[in-house]
């Protein structure tokens, strides 16, 4: 495989020179300096020909988020990404499993490099490539940058999960489809950030279940907003944005309860239609409504597609966690290849089994 930039796993130096500045603050903060958006976009750039593709992913799932292209759109991928060229071997199975289903399906990687926690662990590839418990957001930057410009050169759309709003200055040219998260749909920095983002973004129902908070985040993306940023220079600025009406409900369930049957879907599209909102539904197969049981994807899946071929075309969309090896490790020197780290995935042969099923 000829990739168009190294891949490296293993400790490299920090893209900025900053230990003899680290500062200890009166607080006992210490303030490690790191290089702005504008500085690791020119190390790391996009080709011309690549922002193009991201463009044309980001009108295709336009397109199907409004009905004008009647695809299945799938988001399928690892839980969260530790592993580099791991991820690129899956990619490439995923690319070429996606060119044979073009007709029928648009596929897109998860690439996920934030872990949200409930409590601590590990919290991505972004934070702590080397998974030591040290952090190094400085290496983190440099190696997820250069991991989502090698996959895009494999053709594929790539969707990832805005945690940080400031990471996303770093990463969102790269993305054509953003998910928030459960623990975030409900906060009012993360509605603020989608409303300036340049791509379709799906928020996903609370971690209780309910989705009242997910239609008030669409509702309140879709509006301008003011807020606290940084220029690409890196210097403090307020950011104006013109709000984003690209957006969707994602059912992932809740705290003991499933939400992709048939009257869950149907209540949801309801309430969205109520909220005077794109009626336009995603059902994630995983978390809580697999019930973190990976083999549980497919049955949910076929069952929600089922009930679109039975007429209900407001759900446009199906997410799958998905990796080389089926489950679940726990991290530590020896790790198995290709196989999570964190919340437990269908294994690629599986995977490959249910897309072509679908």
């Amino acid at each position: 495989m000829n990739m168009p930039l190294e891949v490296r796993t293993t400790q490299e130096a920090n893209p900025v020179e900053a230990s003899a500045d680290q500062q200890p603050e009166s607080s006992g903060l210490v303030a490690t300096p790191l290089p702005t958006p504008a500085t690791l976009r020119q190390d790391i750039p996009l080709p011309d020909y690549l922002r193009d593709q991201i463009g044309h992913h980001r009108d295709q799932i336009r397109a199907i988020l409004d009905g004008d292209d009647d695809r299945l759109l799938m988001v399928v991928g690892p839980c969260s990404i530790h592993d580099e060229v791991a991820a690129l071997e899956y990619g490439e199975k995923l690319s070429a499993l996606a060119d044979e289903v073009s007709d029928r399906m648009l596929i897109v990687m998860r690439a996920y490099l934030e872990k949200p926690r409930t409590t601590v662990g590990w919290k991505g590839l972004l934070y702590d490539p080397e998974r030591t418990g040290e952090g190094n957001l400085g290496q983190g930057l440099v190696r997820s940058r250069r991991l989502l410009v090698n996959l895009a050169h494999l053709g594929l759309p790539l969707a990832t999960e805005a945690l940080s709003p400031l990471a996303m200055d770093y990463l969102d040219d790269l993305v054509s489809w953003t998910a928030i998260g459960a623990r975030t749909t409900e906060s009012q920095i993360h509605r603020e950030l989608v409303s300036g983002l340049p791509m379709p973004t799906g928020f996903k129902n609370g971690t209780d279940g309910s989705i009242g908070v997910a239609l008030n985040a669409m509702k309140s993306a879709a509006h301008a907003h003011h807020r606290f940023g940084f220029s690409a220079e890196g210097q403090p600025a307020m950011i104006t944005t013109a709000g984003n009406g690209d957006t969707h409900l994602v059912l992932r369930g809740g705290r003991g309860i499933t939400n992709y049957d048939a009257g869950s879907i149907r209540a949801a599209v309801e309430a969205l239609a109520g909220a005077g909102v794109r009626q336009s539904v995603m059902v994630d197969c995983s978390h809580d409504n697999a019930c973190k049981q990976p083999e549980r994807q497919p049955g949910i899946a076929r069952e929600v597609i089922a009930q679109r071929h039975s007429g209900n075309q407001a759900i446009k969309g199906v997410m799958i966690e998905s990796f080389l090896q089926h489950g679940r490790q726990d991290d530590g020197s020896e790790l198995a290849y290709g196989q999570s780290i964190t919340d437990p995935c269908l294994g690629w042969d599986d995977t490959e089994a249910l897309l072509r099923s679908l």
